[in-house]
């Protein structure tokens, strides 16, 4: 564990000092509470002045948590260390949604869009160690630079990030269902569908949030709310999914070996 948390804190924290300089001072964000269509509480301190889009960022911190102590099968010690970092990927970034909304700063809110990227590329990072049985440290070193370094994008065009996000999803998608159908069964087969279906509800509902609050069931919690409880969920089962496809992935290949 102490390996996974000097390796996600220290580009963590380099990301936050970048995110405070005028680098990112051109970056299109959103600073305002009317991009959101739950109503603000006046009366309500700064962290929960969105009762249910602030209070959902707890969510990321206990599903964190959960993986990062997760003792559900026998690991090596490098899965171990895949899944560890992806737990603590989940369990900084609800902080920084949350810091957000509390404070709605340029800050937060570029580094909310940027640490999107280095999670999806956490995905094709896992996968290339179960089609490959062995850990390629140089290569998901690259991987995760490639990520980080791809929100440049941003800069270059008010669009740019959606641009690099998407290539993110289909990435992960991709390498997500190649493995599937090379090593996967009905068990993982399930969790993956269901982290596709989650990823889906994820983007649709959060592009949909102000259109969708003109329907009384959505006005309180709103498509913003259910897009985090979907993020939230695809966290959950991707994770589910990779655990689950790396022991079997591990045994399919050593029996091919003898």
């Amino acid at each position: 564990m102490r390996s996974a948390m000097l390796h996600v804190s220290f580009p963590f924290m380099l990301c936050v000092f970048l995110a405070n300089t005028s680098l990112f001072g051109q970056v299109e964000v959103d600073l305002t509470y009317e991009h959101y269509a739950e109503k603000r509480v006046e009366s309500m301190p700064a962290l929960f002045s969105m009762p249910f889009n602030c209070v959902v960022n707890a969510a990321y911190i206990f599903l964190g948590l959960y993986w990062l102590f997760w003792t559900g099968v026998e690991e090596t010690a490098q899965s171990c260390y895949l899944r560890q970092v992806f737990a603590l990927m989940a369990l900084l970034y609800g902080p920084v949604q949350w810091t957000r909304l509390a404070t709605l700063r340029r800050a937060p809110a570029v580094l909310d869009q940027w640490f999107t990227l280095p999670i999806f590329a956490w995905v094709p990072v896992w996968v290339d160690f179960v089609e490959s049985a062995k850990w390629r440290a140089s290569h998901a070193a690259k991987l995760e630079l490639c990520s980080v370094v791809s929100y440049g994008l941003a800069l270059a065009h008010e669009r740019g990030f959606e641009v690099a996000l998407g290539c993110h999803v289909a990435l992960a998608a991709y390498k997500g269902l190649r493995v599937q159908l090379t090593r996967g069964d009905g068990l993982t087969g399930g969790y993956l569908l269901l982290a596709l279906l989650s990823c889906a509800g994820f983007v649709v509902l959060k592009l949909l949030d102000h259109w969708l609050a003109r329907f009384w069931m959505f006005q309180r919690l709103t498509g913003h709310f259910w897009s985090k409880v979907c993020d939230v969920l695809q966290f959950h089962f991707t994770l589910c999914f990779l655990t689950a496809m790396t022991p079997r992935a591990q045994a399919k290949t050593a029996a091919q070996q003898e």
